[in-house]
């Protein structure tokens, strides 16, 4: 919990999900400087953003567009020190498009998101506590344990167009990818905030992150 960078942390408020407890994780880490915002200037200014998440693709996409927060993402991650990490919907919204609605994505990452088929067995959405097989390395999952577990609730999922971006999979009914790295954007299907040890190891690691992988 020592040593951590007392850099600001900016979780993006445009309404659509809980950030409170989002908050509260990072502070339980340590990290010392953790803003909600809404102030587009704000949010491209800074170093290290998260784009939390809940509820509807085009509701989403629409509240980022009306408060100009749309253009900020774009122009924060063009720079090499910065870092993005969209959660749950956030995820999704760093794609092209999604199944669900018909608004574009921000397109930070090639992809789409796509509806769970319907397998015998299995509900959708998708929630509750499983498994992640790491793709490639990454600082993310640094000192994390072999058989890490995160807590997921959605419907849908990112389809990635480009393989190398595909940082772990998980199987529900079929393998989907659960969390995308594509240089300076990182995308989690799951939820780290409502993930015990593992959401914390996750996010010490973020906070921590000084620029290599």
């Amino acid at each position: 919990m020592n040593n951590l960078i007392d850099e600001s942390i900016i979780i993006i408020d445009y309404g659509v999900g809980n950030l409170g407890s989002v908050a509260n994780m990072l502070k339980k880490i340590g990290a010392r400087n953790v803003i909600i915002s809404s102030d587009a200037d704000k949010i491209e200014a800074s170093k290290k953003v998260l784009l939390p998440g809940v509820g509807s693709f085009d509701y989403g996409m629409s509240r980022l567009n009306k408060l100009g927060i749309s253009s900020a993402i774009k122009n924060l991650v063009k720079q090499d020190d910065t870092l993005l990490m969209g959660i749950c919907l956030g995820m999704q919204l760093l794609t092209d498009s999604s199944e669900e609605g018909s608004i574009p994505g921000l397109g930070l990452v090639p992809g789409s998101a796509k509806l769970f088929p319907k397998v015998k067995g299995l509900k959708v959405p998708h929630m509750g506590w499983n498994m992640i097989s790491p793709r490639k390395p990454s600082f993310l999952f640094r000192d994390m344990p072999l058989e890490s577990r995160f807590y997921f609730v959605h419907s849908y999922f990112v389809d990635c167009i480009n393989k190398e971006d595909v940082l772990c999979t998980t199987r529900y009914g079929e393998e989907f990818v659960s969390s995308f790295q594509r240089r300076n954007i990182i995308g989690c299907q799951f939820h780290p905030e409502k993930s015990h040890r593992f959401g914390m190891q996750l996010f010490k690691n973020f906070v921590n992150f000084k620029g290599s992988s």
